[in-house]
């Protein structure tokens, strides 16, 4: 009884916890002369890591196994990883600019695993014999975390996608505007130039607001770089041990099961990707594409799969 309420507890806390923390990023992008919220920004994902780490340990202590063995669980673990990518990547990076996925990735998650599931899904129950061994936490977590760290990374190249071409369109613009004033200026309009000084002003591609934008472009195509990397390589970790346990479990490495061959077409979208990285004429928008298609295979791979509820890997489904 007292562990049912405290993961009640718990569990309402850290859904309150990163909603107002959505809500104070919202005021820090709106409002940046507020001073103070980015740091209780911060505090307030501090705080809903270790609010969804004791919800885990009690769910663990409680069901006297991994908390990893149904759809809800894992998408708590989930929310979880998206938690502890956020605080591991303010370590590296001061400007966090992570935190912009994390966060509503986090409520999104952890919104759905409270009101979208049924009550009878948030009960833990007795591991099937397929369950029981030491290769729950080992394979499960590694795909957990790759997800998460796979979907930050794809979100944040989806975000260098859409400032890239508004850029393009700002540049084709600005360019156009240069062009009618260099047409007036030849066809003698010297007061059309006097009236459109703005214009030039604007057309200025050493501007502070370029330049900035030149920084955020640049920081996201590295920063989602680094996260797939560590995303592939979980992914890479969770597969092998996954193989493993499945020999152990129905006697053969790989079944072509729908969710081990979502998991093999996952992994070669990302292993392109990775390729991508390491040619010069690839990089930036073409890579982005890549990890932007990376991003609905993994909902299909973590989630359609689910939804339909067949195959070996069926204790995660909504049924």
């Amino acid at each position: 009884m007292i562990f049912s309420t405290l993961e009640h507890i718990l569990t309402h806390l850290s859904f309150s916890i990163v909603s107002i923390v959505i809500a104070i990023h919202l005021m820090i992008l709106s409002v940046h002369e507020i001073i103070g919220l980015r740091h209780s920004s911060e505090k307030g994902m501090l705080a809903t890591f270790f609010s969804l780490t004791g919800l885990l340990v009690i769910r663990w202590i409680s069901s006297r196994h991994f908390p990893l063995s149904n759809l809800y669980e894992s998408l708590i673990f989930l929310s979880w990883s998206f938690s502890i990518i956020h605080m591991v990547s303010k370590l590296w990076n001061h400007k966090n600019d992570l935190s912009t996925i994390t966060a509503p990735s986090a409520i999104f998650t952890q919104g759905f695993a409270t009101s979208g599931l049924s009550s009878k899904m948030h009960q833990s129950a007795i591991l099937v014999p397929a369950l029981q061994s030491q290769w729950l936490m080992m394979h499960v977590s590694m795909m957990l975390l790759s997800y998460a760290a796979l979907l930050c990374g794809s979100l944040l190249s989806v975000a260098f996608l859409v400032i890239t071409f508004r850029k393009n369109i700002d540049i084709f613009f600005r360019s156009k505007n240069l062009l009618i004033l260099i047409k007036s200026f030849f066809f003698g309009k010297i007061e059309y130039l006097n009236e459109k000084r703005s214009v030039v002003k604007r057309t200025s591609f050493l501007s502070f607001p370029n330049y900035y934008k030149y920084q955020l472009i640049q920081r996201l195509d590295y920063w989602s770089y680094r996260v797939i990397s560590l995303g592939f390589l979980f992914l890479t970790i969770g597969i092998l041990s996954g193989a493993v346990w499945a020999n152990e479990a129905w006697g053969s490495y790989w079944n072509w099961d729908p969710k081990e061959t979502w998991a093999f077409i996952t992994w070669t979208i990302f292993a392109i990707y990775s390729h991508t990285r390491t040619n010069q004429s690839l990089h930036g928008t073409n890579s982005a594409l890549v990890a932007s298609i990376g991003f609905l295979i993994i909902w299909i791979c973590y989630f359609g799969i689910n939804l339909l509820g067949i195959g070996l890997h069926s204790y995660g489904s909504f049924t």
